[in-house]
């Protein structure tokens, strides 16, 4: 299990979009977005994926996760 910031979601769209993206990893088993304060808690299987990968999916969907 992760937990990343995630800047930039404004409403529950944005929550629901990046729960969407973050769903979508391989090896993703659960996850938890919070729009205040911006966070996503993904628990994933190590053995499929990992943080950067998690990290650039949100990215890739236009939000940004700081190092």
């Amino acid at each position: 299990t992760v937990t990343l910031g995630v800047q930039g979601m404004t409403c529950g769209g944005c929550v629901a979009s990046v729960t969407r993206v973050l769903r979508a990893v391989p090896g993703v088993a659960d996850v938890a977005v919070t729009l205040q304060p911006g966070a996503a808690r993904v628990t994933f299987d190590p053995a499929r994926t990992n943080a950067a990968a998690l990290r650039t999916a949100v990215q890739d969907a236009g939000y940004d996760v700081p190092a």
